[in-house]
């Protein structure tokens, strides 16, 4: 074991590497016995692949590029294909992120346009697709854009024909809901196709804030007729509706504090931890109904897992397995259930639960060591004291190195990470991004501030009208206690994080003085402006539940903004942003380098062409992360090798 200052050791893991392995499997499903899902090609210009695994053990990537399967509603995407078995052959239903039409495909043929282009605004978008095969349709959720500005878009579900017939007109395709909501996900029909559900809500609220849960009649002519609200409303979060075999309704809602399931208003579990998550995407599922009444469930407090839940007894079976984390994505098909699922030392892998044997394996995109695992961090679970003795959730990754040890008495430079979401989590899973640092010698501390998911209503909703001040505050409180224990040197703290962790980011900078430096990506800095008409329409009345209304509290949009405090920024940052953005645009940091222009404060700013919010290109997230090293490595006072100089302008 050989001496060296922290954040000065050699590590294979380098920036290429974290690049490559970035991103996680996605969209699991059945198509016949085969499982198919998406996964992500950071050197294939960021694209998504759609793969199946065959029934004789073979992965196969089922599109070649640049055929990326991906959509923009709401644009952070939603669920992009489904599949069937038609006469012994798959038939897959797909969007294509480059023109955003819905395709059919059946291998060994050329996809084929279901639905046409569009020349106003944002064009005409597809997501959470389903088969309804008696009919000859696709029945999925239809983003339209009316006009040219953010705000002019309205989403109804809709029926496109499988034939072809609406690839060239607009007017074939069926609207089976009246455009009353603001929002919807992508029907789901009962078992003896009578009955259709979908979950609905209108601004300002959010999807965690408050959806109803839509019971439409399917009519002889297809159409939706006594449509009613079968639960939810304002005050009450439905993440997700199912039909049971039996034809009973399943949904889950928080309206116990914690998202439970509940069948026909029945609840099925009751207990203190969550059964579902924040609806960011439609087609997201943290459980699917089984053929003999079970119900594959994605639970958890804090972490999730991946079980059986007895419908009878209330009683859950967790999965056996490396697997201490599972996305809300998951398939059903007879006794085989299908999810995605990581540890702190496993990635996302597509893993396959035999209901039969309880045997649990993966199965996709399986997870293989890139680097000796004695590189890995070995990572921690911690709750914090907060400001007024509040509980704060966080994960801690000490700096891990198998050949290097630092000088005794030296404590270790720490960065604080702030996830996006807000209203989100930082999973504790396997990240070469992390592990890229900590095998340098420098730690890592993901906060799971207040406003996080996993930890129930009341917790997540500590960030209400508190947006830049409790995820400030816990982020502060986390570096504080490090420090103040020695497990982190004070004076060597950074913070990091990207979209609503870029403005956690900016703040912090501006308002407090914990921290030496900080990396701020894709961010949201200047509220007066971030809203109808400068981001996108899902979250353009975001800031009435984070901030408060507008119309009555209009100063607090401008006190809280880093943009209105760039005169406290003093410490050195790096920014980056991907020109593509419509989410958080160009336009947010722009304004931030103006007011600090001349003030000589150490900075850079770093731009990339063709991505949008959140990067997804390899040769992008190898740029970003050696750009942050070098900026931690400059203010440290570190000697990081093979890490390119950043240059720092004042």
């Amino acid at each position: 074991m050989l001496t060296a200052p922290y954040g000065t050791w050699p590590s294979p893991v380098d920036a290429p590497l974290a690049a490559a392995h970035d991103g996680q499997p996605e969209w699991v499903g059945f198509v016949g016995d085969e499982v198919w899902w998406t996964e992500p090609r950071p050197a294939e210009g960021g694209r998504r692949a759609l793969v199946r695994r065959t029934v004789h053990g073979t992965q196969e990537t089922v599109l070649p590029a640049p055929w990326n399967v991906r959509n923009r509603v709401v644009e952070y995407g939603g669920r992009p294909w489904t599949g069937t078995m038609d006469d012994g052959r798959p038939m897959i239903v797909f969007t294509h992120f480059a023109d955003q039409r819905l395709y059919r495909y059946e291998p060994g043929g050329e996809p084929r346009p279901l639905t046409p282009l569009s020349p106003v605004g944002g064009g005409l978008r597809w997501a959470d697709p389903h088969l309804n095969p008696a009919r000859g349709e696709v029945w999925c959720v239809l983003e339209e854009f009316t006009g040219s500005a953010p705000g002019d878009v309205r989403r109804v579900l809709a029926a496109v024909p499988l034939d072809g017939s609406a690839a060239e007109d607009r007017r074939a395709v069926r609207e089976l809901t009246d455009g009353r909501h603001r929002f919807v996900t992508g029907p789901r029909v009962s078992p003896d196709g009578r009955r259709a559900a979908w979950l609905a809500w209108d601004h300002p609220r959010m999807p965690w804030e408050g959806t109803e849960l839509r019971v439409g009649e399917i009519g002889v002519d297809g159409i939706l007729h006594t449509v009613h609200t079968a639960a939810g409303g304002p005050d009450e979060a439905i993440a997700q509706a199912e039909w049971s075999t039996d034809g009973s309704l399943l949904y889950t809602s928080d309206r116990s504090g914690w998202w439970n399931l509940y069948r026909d208003g029945t609840p099925l579990c009751p207990r203190e931890e969550e059964f579902a998550g924040p609806l960011w995407k439609p087609g997201l599922r943290w459980f699917a109904p089984l053929d003999n009444g079970l119900i594959a469930v994605v639970h958890g407090r804090g972490s999730t897992v991946l079980g059986i839940l007895d419908t009878e007894s209330g009683e859950v079976v967790d999965a056996a397995g490396p697997w201490t984390e599972f996305a809300p994505t998951l398939a059903a098909r007879g006794g085989r259930i299908v999810a995605v699922g990581a540890g702190p030392r496993t990635a996302h892998e597509v893993v396959e639960l035999d209901t039969v044997t309880g045997r649990a394996r993966p199965v996709g995109a399986r997870h293989r060591d890139a680097v000796d695992p004695a590189y890995y961090p070995t990572p921690r679970t911690r709750t914090f004291t907060g400001p007024g003795g509040r509980e704060v959730h966080a994960h801690i990754h000490p700096p891990h190195h198998p050949a290097r040890t630092a000088p005794d008495g030296e404590a270790p430079p720490y960065v604080i990470w702030a996830h996006g979401g807000p209203t989100s989590r930082a999973p504790l899973v396997l990240d070469l991004s992390v592990a890229y640092f900590t095998s340098r010698g420098i730690g890592v501390a993901e906060v799971n501030y207040g406003g996080s998911t996993g930890y129930g209503r009341a917790y997540r909703e500590r960030l209400r009208e508190q947006w830049g001040v409790v995820d400030v505050e816990d982020c502060a409180a986390v570096a504080r206690a490090l420090a103040a224990e020695g497990t982190a040197d004070p004076a060597r703290l950074a913070i990091r994080g990207g979209s609503a962790g870029g403005w956690t980011a900016a703040a912090s900078l501006a308002t407090t003085d914990v921290y030496a430096c900080g990396t701020i990506a894709y961010p949201v800095l200047d509220l007066t402006t971030w809203g109808p008409g400068e981001t996108h329409d899902f979250e353009s009345r975001y800031l009435e539940s984070l901030i408060g209304p507008s119309a009555e509290v209009p100063a607090r949009y401008a006190e809280r903004s880093p943009l209105t405090h760039a005169d406290r920024l003093t410490v050195p940052f790096l920014l980056l942003q991907g020109l593509d953005d419509v989410i958080c645009p160009p336009a947010q940091c722009e304004r931030l380098l103006a007011r600090i222009r001349g003030r000589g404060v150490p900075h850079a700013y770093l731009t990339f062409a063709g991505e949008g919010h959140g990067f997804r290109r390899a040769e992008t997230m190898e740029r970003a992360l050696e750009a942050e090293m070098s900026l931690y490595a400059q203010v440290f006072g570190l000697d990081a090798p093979g890490v390119p100089r950043l240059e720092l302008h004042p």
